[in-house]
């Protein structure tokens, strides 16, 4: 069923790459944790296994998962030659999703330009067929930030948290130009207006159905 409840058990949060989850979901996986004690979350990364990366990812999303059962998986695909590495990757979430039947996926959107992100949001509803998936975003030069449908609100505490995790756990990427509190903030910001709040992480939401009572 494609809906989440108030009782959320079991989460799957994928990334193309180290940091992709953090950068589109931290705060939510924060919140996320916070409000279910217990919650298990698989986390599977298709790139940078093996290297100081993995390490920096392992590390981050421990942070951003306090007292969640984590299980963090790091595969070694080569970074922007996804497409050349469908099988591999879809076996990657084969064999996932044959160990786990999450409540939630987060995953990145299909409207994002890098090839990489797009192809795993695309290969996403050919293994997790039934399942809520919310698609992240991430500010980057592409310009390919779009209209999102769903939002999780934060609080100046909770955004002002996410950031300062993205800065302590990925040295690697300090110096990228768009990879500061500015730009994770200002992001933020704009999405916290659009829903009302003061802080927010949107995500776009393909399908998903009400619960609601007769």
């Amino acid at each position: 069923m494609i809906s989440l409840g108030g009782n959320v058990r079991s989460v799957v949060v994928l990334g193309a790459h180290c940091d992709d989850i953090a950068i589109g979901a931290g705060g939510t996986l924060l919140a996320l944790c916070e409000a279910n004690i217990g919650l298990r979350v698989d986390a599977l990364v298709l790139s940078g296994g093996g290297t100081d990366r993995e390490d920096e990812e392992r590390a981050a999303l421990r942070a951003f998962c306090p007292a969640a059962e984590l299980d963090v998986t790091v595969h070694k695909l080569p970074d922007g030659r996804l497409p050349a590495h469908w099988d591999e990757a879809k076996n990657a979430l084969e064999d996932l999703r044959s160990r786990t039947d999450p409540d939630l996926v987060i995953a990145p959107h299909r409207g994002d330009a890098h090839q990489d992100h797009r192809g795993l949001a695309k290969l996403v509803p050919t293994v997790f067929r039934g399942h809520l998936t919310l698609g992240y975003e991430i500010v980057k030069w592409d310009g390919d930030l779009g209209s999102p449908n769903t939002y999780q609100p934060l609080s100046s505490e909770r955004a002002e948290k996410k950031v300062a995790l993205l800065q302590q756990h990925y040295p690697s990427q300090r110096h990228r130009p768009w990879y500061d509190k500015e730009a994770f903030l200002g992001l933020a910001r704009i999405r916290g207006i659009e829903c009302q709040s003061r802080y927010a992480e949107a995500f776009h939401v393909t399908k998903m159905t009400l619960g609601l009572e007769v």
